[in-house]
């Protein structure tokens, strides 16, 4: 139910974040139900995301600053007066349009409730006497813990990346971790064209470009709510990241083909495979959770499409009735989601120690699903990540094991693969992916 009247958007801000850093609802799904929830004008909404999703993304580094400014360690100061300060010095810091004494006063008036007003305008205070004093190499920071202040993303992960592809490469991936994300558009081939989705964006003042080498994608280069955009609404048209449709595009299915998306929801892959297939053949998408094959089944009517068949179904336990029947194979395995993060902001958080048994679960996912191929078929492994453990490291194994596969090159989108394998940075004008192609030949 909408909350109607007058709201204070800082402290809807604030009780949004105490949800998401409690873990109870991922960023974009919290975001999505407040928007909802909130009769919030234009520039509010905007508001709303641009500090909710800031405040995540930069936590560490603002959790660094009180920690450097408060009499309290950050562990005894309470979870809400917290997140009033990271709201705050999230707006001294790092955005231009916002008066300091407007980030500083509504705070303290989001304080006086529960007695710790004078507490929060005291840290402010001190943050703003001189703001230099915090910047990294002042506050003593160099190498990895530099990085990882910067752009606020932990140093075993800023030393993962540094390992798998040197430190430059690291930074400018943290440096992406922090930016804005577009929206691209994937066009449904089988009601609409990609000309005509131009022109209604024209008209509706929306501005776009086009990706060279992939004729089914609108990149969004204006930002509005995505409910407002009437090819998404209809089905003419759905949210599918450029990598993501390169993904679809390596794998090529074609009309009448038999098609396994094995980790399938929430079924954009499915969705493609199907495009790509004119609507022609069949895709059987499969995934571990039943609850999550309804969005399958909602999407595939909503776009027009009748093919797709859905399946509650382990990926790494073998079905003997599936065996060798699939033309072609979508093997987008669970993944650390590391080349997601400016989405997804709060995946930097992540316990290290549980993305180290994915490699077992996604080889495991590979190795099974591989039978499912007919001779002559073509498998494509990816995930949404940049991990080379999750990567490279599984796809060396797999083709390594066995002569009855092999890899196979190709190029996407001005990309080319090398040993049938290709790694997309964020910077790269994607998500982080990564694409792999495997074709069975006996």
């Amino acid at each position: 139910m909408a909350v109607k009247g007058k709201v204070n958007v800082r402290d809807a801000i604030v009780n949004s974040l105490m949800r998401t850093t409690s873990g109870s609802k991922f960023s974009n799904l919290e975001l999505d139900s407040a928007l909802k929830k909130y009769d919030l004008s234009q520039k509010d909404r905007a508001l709303f995301t641009a500090i909710y999703y800031g405040v995540i993304e930069r936590r560490l580094t603002l959790d660094k600053i009180i920690g450097k400014l408060s009499s309290r360690s950050i562990e005894k100061i309470d979870p809400r007066t917290l997140e009033i300060l990271r709201v705050a010095l999230y707006q001294l810091r790092f955005m231009d349009r916002i008066p300091a004494h407007a980030a500083v006063s509504s705070a303290v008036d989001l304080t006086h409730k529960g007695g710790t007003d004078s507490f929060v305008n005291a840290v402010l205070r001190a943050y703003l006497r001189d703001p230099d004093v915090f910047e990294g190499e002042k506050m003593g920071f160099s190498g990895s813990e530099l990085l990882s202040y910067k752009y606020s993303v932990p140093v075993w992960l800023i030393e993962s990346w540094t390992k798998d592809y040197g430190f430059q490469t690291a930074e400018k991936i943290a440096a992406e971790s922090c930016s804005r994300p577009t929206v691209t558009l994937r066009v449904n081939t089988i009601t609409s064209s990609r000309e005509d989705i131009c022109r209604e964006l024209v008209a509706s003042g929306i501005e776009y470009e086009l990706v060279d080498g992939c004729d089914s994608a609108v990149k969004l280069l204006s930002s509005c709510p995505l409910e407002e955009i009437a090819p998404l609404t209809d089905g003419r048209a759905y949210v599918q990241d450029m990598a993501s449709q390169y993904a679809s595009a390596v794998l090529d299915p074609v009309p009448g083909e038999t098609v396994f998306d094995v980790c399938a929801c929430p079924g954009g892959k499915s969705f493609s495979a199907a495009m790509h297939m004119e609507n022609k053949g069949r895709v059987l998408s499969f995934d571990l959770h039943r609850s999550k094959l309804s969005l399958i089944d909602k999407g595939a009517e909503k776009l027009g499409i009748n093919i797709i068949e859905t399946f509650e179904r382990d990926g790494r336990v073998f079905a003997e009735e599936y065996d060798g029947i699939a033309d072609r194979i979508i093997c987008d395995v669970p993944c650390s989601g590391l080349g997601v993060i400016s989405k997804k902001p709060e995946i930097r958080y992540k316990d290290p120690g549980e993305l180290s048994r994915l490699p077992e679960i996604q080889s495991a996912i590979l190795e099974n699903c591989s039978r499912y191929l007919k001779i002559g078929g073509i498998l494509v492994y990816s995930t949404c990540t940049i991990s080379r453990a999750e990567n490279d490291d599984v796809y060396d194994r797999f083709i390594s094991s066995t002569d009855c596969f092999e890899a196979v090159d190709f190029e996407v989108g001005g990309h080319c693969s090398a040993g049938g394998k290709l790694t997309l940075f964020p910077f790269d004008g994607t998500d982080g992916f990564f694409i792999s192609k495997i074709k069975r030949v006996k």
